[in-house]
């Protein structure tokens, strides 16, 4: 029973894990606008606040549409649980645990669950799947 739903659930988590990193991406671009997003960066003391801001924003609008689409999910997973490392360090590990305060908890989910995506194979429909699909050689 679990092998037959499990290809379903990791496409449920990587959809909905894929839409919260979409959205925070294009809340970076549209939203609070790539000047201000710097400007948000620079206060928090990341390094070349300028050049992370939209690298960060792309990364997440590219990254949530990959795990969305199942593509890529070792390498996307990777640069967004490092993202999510860099926010935990920055922006909310002096706020303590607790998302209520400001603190990691929200972020430290997104990256174990992305981590387990990453790694995962992505389930049903995952563009990595599909492909591997092909490549294996046919037996007789």
């Amino acid at each position: 029973m679990l092998d037959q739903v499990r290809p379903y659930a990791l496409l449920l988590a990587r959809i909905g894990i894929g839409v919260v990193f979409l959205v925070h991406g294009l809340q970076k671009f549209m939203t609070m606008g790539l000047a201000q997003t710097t400007a948000f960066f620079d206060s928090l003391g990341i390094p070349l606040a300028n050049v992370a801001a939209p690298a960060v924003a792309a990364l997440e609008v590219v990254g949530g549409i990959a795990l969305i689409l199942g593509a890529a999910l070792p390498v996307f997973g990777t640069l967004l649980v490092l993202d999510m490392l860099g926010a935990i360090v920055f922006a909310h590990a002096a706020a303590g645990f607790s998302v209520s305060e400001g603190g990691y908890e929200f972020v430290l989910a997104l990256a174990a669950g992305t981590l387990a995506i990453a790694f995962s194979g992505g389930g049903a429909l995952a563009v990595d799947g599909l492909r591997q699909g092909r490549r294996r050689p046919v037996t007789v």
